[in-house]
């Protein structure tokens, strides 16, 4: 509940500060006199965006201050959500500095429009004759019932499970996108992954491969050669290691005849081994020469074959290969795999289907329970509000698709007379019907969950004055288990109010001003004699007010 409300520098208000109290608070006044105004305030605090023309004084910044008792409305989870500090007394603050900039506070926190919005729908209901256009949406009406049925619960769960379902049919669908689009690649992929297996890359050394093509390629150039060098070497008299014997045996003969001949007979030795044993090599190397067409023939294919692969796939190396293969792979196996995924995952969608589906049914079946209770409330409520003929028609339709409210659709119908048929209530029902129709559902509303302060905008226009009487007992009943105002132009609702505010203008200094005033017994008394008769109250008006308030 309202507790305070302080208003400085705001249109026609230079500074107001009001205290409120539990039940039933009537606040009237002559039309013009500013209820807008309070109401304008009042908004700002609730998350209305400002703006510079609302300051009355430029120079100075405006403040609209609001306390509230949460106590009873369990909001310890909201504004733990919202990171603020929770205070069982709460205090909402707007203010509009000269610049035209705009800064919201709760409990001396800075806050954004959009926390102030959310925490502020669960503190106070403005309902105006706009509002009550709420009544014929769709959306409203599911709140209503779902309210009354105490699916709440629910309700979360349902929520919860179908943000789940949605992201999961969300991820199927870009699953099978994705495979689409691989399968469109996959015979390719897996045609060129095959091509790469078959030359088994991973056991090629390519420059050993080479070698070996050189070889054989030139078997015969390479066996002429080492003959040459073998004759070179060892033919008789002429034979390098022959020649290099005389030499050897030249140097023997004076190696003892200093370190220096020593030295060179002991690296002519070395030269002769090593070209003894050069000898043995090639001596051997021509023994195992041997020529092989069908093998130089398959060298040379395996070669055109990678040189092939190389430039099909733009690369020089076999590393190179084989990371394009494992690429492929990798295609090849996502590819296959994604089938088991989207599999898996559907069936999960099934569960979660199951899960929704059961849920739903849980929702409808209490909507199905409460709605002739709804029915019968309404029409007893509306037939005492100048309706006695009012029907109501609530049809539950099962819906094939999931919904944001479920598996139902709903249709909310009207019949106002006798005779006529069932409708929508938008084509059914009065401005003034849909206004008592909206109070008799805030007040069953009221019996069965806690409703925040609500705030009746002059909905009782245009209603005569037995209906209003019955419209103020409803609102008074109302108060007994929370927090209501009544903006009202009709004696019968303003004397049901527990306590009674006016508000009202005066000029000061070629200046003027709204200000709210709380009336003491007197001066209600007078206001609602005026209300009555005008201006000028006559002594049967102020026993006419009496009366009201007795």
């Amino acid at each position: 509940m309202i507790t305070s409300l302080y208003i400085k520098n705001y249109a026609l208000i230079d500074e107001l500060n009001v205290e409120f109290n539990n039940g039933l608070t009537i606040i009237t006044g002559e039309t013009g006199a500013g209820k807008s105004i309070l109401l304008g305030g009042l908004s700002l605090v609730l998350g209305k965006r400002a703006d510079l023309s609302q300051i009355k004084n430029k120079d100075h910044k405006c403040v609209i201050e609001a306390v509230f008792d949460v106590a009873n409305y369990d909001l310890k989870s909201l504004f733990s959500s919202l990171d603020l500090d929770y205070d069982v007394q709460t205090i909402i603050r707007r203010e509009i500095l000269p610049s035209g900039k705009s800064r919201a506070f709760i409990n001396d926190t800075p806050t954004t429009l959009d926390h102030l919005s959310r925490l502020s729908q669960h503190l106070i209901d403005i309902h105006s004759q706009h509002q009550t256009q709420q009544l014929i949406e769709n959306e409203y009406q599911f709140k209503v019932i779902d309210a009354l049925a105490n699916n709440d619960n629910n309700l979360f769960k349902y929520t919860k499970t179908l943000k789940a379902y949605k992201s999961l049919l969300k991820s199927i669908e870009v699953l099978t996108q994705s495979r689409a689009e691989l399968v469109k690649e996959y015979d390719y992929n897996l045609f060129l992954t095959k091509e790469l297996n078959e030359i088994n890359l991973e056991n090629i050394d390519l420059e050993q491969l080479e070698s070996q093509y050189e070889q054989l390629n030139n078997v015969e150039v390479i066996s002429e050669k080492l003959g040459n060098a073998k004759a070179i070497l060892s033919s008789e008299n002429q034979g390098v290691i022959d020649q290099l014997n005389t030499v050897k045996q030249e140097l023997n003969r004076i190696s003892s005849f200093g370190k220096t001949y020593e030295e060179l007979n002991e690296r002519i030795t070395s030269v002769h081994i090593e070209l003894d044993d050069i000898l043995t090599e090639l001596d051997n190397l021509q023994d195992q020469l041997l020529a092989d067409p069908l093998e130089l023939d398959r060298i040379n294919q395996q070669l055109q074959h990678i040189n092939n692969l190389f430039h099909k796939h733009g690369v020089n190396t076999i590393d190179e290969l084989l990371a394009i293969k494992k690429d492929l792979e990798s295609k090849v196996s996502n590819t296959e795999s994604l089938d088991n995924t989207i599999s898996e995952k559907e069936n999960e969608l099934f569960d979660l289907n199951k899960d929704l589906d059961q849920v739903a049914l849980n929702i409808r079946n209490k909507r199905q329970a409460i709605i002739p209770i709804l029915i019968e409330k309404l029409e007893l409520m509306t037939s005492d509000l100048g309706m006695p003929n009012a029907k109501f028609k609530i049809e539950l339709e099962p819906l094939n698709q999931f919904s944001a409210n479920g598996k139902d659709g709903l249709r909310f119908l009207f019949m106002a007379n006798k005779g006529s048929s069932f409708n929508e209530l938008k084509k059914a029902a009065s401005g003034g019907e849909l206004s008592r129709i909206m109070l008799a559902i805030k007040s069953i509303l009221s019996e069965y969950i806690q409703l925040p302060t609500i705030m009746f905008d002059e909905i009782d226009t245009g209603v005569s004055g037995e209906i209003s009487n019955k419209m103020g007992n409803i609102m008074k009943h109302m108060s007994s288990k929370m927090q209501v105002f009544a903006i009202t132009h009709l004696p019968q609702i303003a004397a049901k109010g527990a306590s009674h505010y006016k508000v009202y203008k005066f000029d000061e200094k070629d200046e003027t001003y709204t200000q709210l005033k709380r009336l003491d017994e007197d001066e209600r008394i007078v206001e609602i004699a005026q209300m009555l008769g005008g201006l000028e109250v006559t002594e049967s008006a102020m026993a006419h007010a009496k009366q009201l308030l007795n």
